[in-house]
């Protein structure tokens, strides 16, 4: 612990500053925990439950990283032909024109150029493949894709695949409140959300996936083995390897970050990747609007789980979130011994 106790007193700084009300730090360094430290409360309000092990944070965009995986699973059994293929070969009723060119390498790198207006209809922002933006529709497509494709909900791919062969109880789309859910700092110490949804299906249409750091810090690390856990096989490496390999078309622009399915790999310099520059080639992340981040680092046999429950990362005095992104995996880097 004493090696990371920086890193321990960085994440609790930040989130102090960011008016969050509790925070967790997991590291895992060659398959085990070396760093677990959990601080603060489930809201500000006065009497509220401690953070600790047992409490579960809502990852929100986070939970990409379990579409990636439903997706990856989807084109490993052959449900999706190619990445290559057209959107519109699987969502017919979807405007051919409008969707021309787009493929679903596009929508799980966030270079699909679609958008939607303030009543809900899509329209083209570039064309596919030109640029890089990070919005909702695509994650709205692969979802419905996926189930109709797979007859399944990523929820139910996740159980199967992963969940039941791993026990885990502390990873779910919840629908009701419990003791163990972490309320969502809003705008104000005193607004707060859980967030949940109306059905447990977890499609992925709904943003209301919660995790507890030590499941997620599980999560991060199936991927970091590709697939193994105590050295036996559960989940085929070729998934993993799928969702965490550069799938980005080649750039117009070389500050776009390159992508996996929805995770950012660290491959070429990039000033929009949210991966620090001292973490080396290879190594993945994904994150939530709420604070929590997951990063694998294969070069050093390292997962770091960081949660916070505030929304919006902090962005500091210049409003510029991706710079304390970079900071923390810098300052991960620096705390490997």
């Amino acid at each position: 612990m004493t090696c990371w106790r920086e890193l321990v007193e960085y994440v609790d700084r930040i989130n102090e500053w960011n008016g969050a009300s509790g925070s967790a730090l997991i590291v895992m360094r060659r398959g085990e925990v070396v760093c677990e430290h959990y601080a603060g409360h489930h809201s500000h309000e006065a009497g509220a439950r401690p953070i600790g092990a047992d409490s579960q944070f809502n990852i929100a965009s986070a939970r990409k990283s379990y579409l990636g995986f439903a997706a990856a699973w989807a084109l490993r059994e052959g449900k999706i032909g190619s990445l290559d293929d057209a959107v519109t070969g699987y969502l017919p009723e979807l405007d051919a024109a409008l969707l021309q060119g787009t493929t679903i390498r596009h929508l799980l790198t966030h270079t699909h150029g679609l958008h939607e207006d303030v009543h809900g209809r899509l329209f083209r922002e570039f064309a596919p493949g030109r640029s890089w933006a990070y919005r909702g529709v695509n994650v709205v497509m692969i979802t419905d894709i996926i189930e109709r494709v797979t007859g399944k909900t990523v929820a139910e791919i996740l159980q199967e695949q992963v969940f039941v062969p791993l026990g885990f109880t502390e990873t779910g789309w919840r629908t009701e409140a419990s003791e163990h859910l972490v309320q969502v700092i809003l705008d104000a110490p005193e607004r707060t959300e859980l967030n949940l949804g109306t059905d447990g299906s977890g499609g992925g249409m709904q943003r209301n996936l919660f995790v507890s750091a030590r499941e997620l810090a599980q999560w991060g690390q199936l991927h970091l083995t590709q697939g193994l856990v105590e050295g036996r096989p559960v989940v085929p490496a070729e998934i993993i390897q799928l969702a965490t390999s550069v799938h980005s078309p080649e750039p117009t622009d070389p500050a776009l970050p390159p992508m996996g399915f929805f995770w950012y790999v660290q491959d070429r310099p990039a000033a929009r990747s949210e991966i620090g520059p001292a973490v080396p080639h290879g190594s993945f992340q994904i994150l939530g609007v709420t604070g929590p981040l997951v990063l694998v680092v294969p070069e050093e046999e390292l997962v770091v789980v960081r949660m916070a429950n505030k929304r919006y990362n902090y962005s500091g005095p210049d409003g510029d979130y991706l710079h304390y992104l970079r900071e923390f995996g810098d300052r991960v880097m620096a705390s490997v011994s």
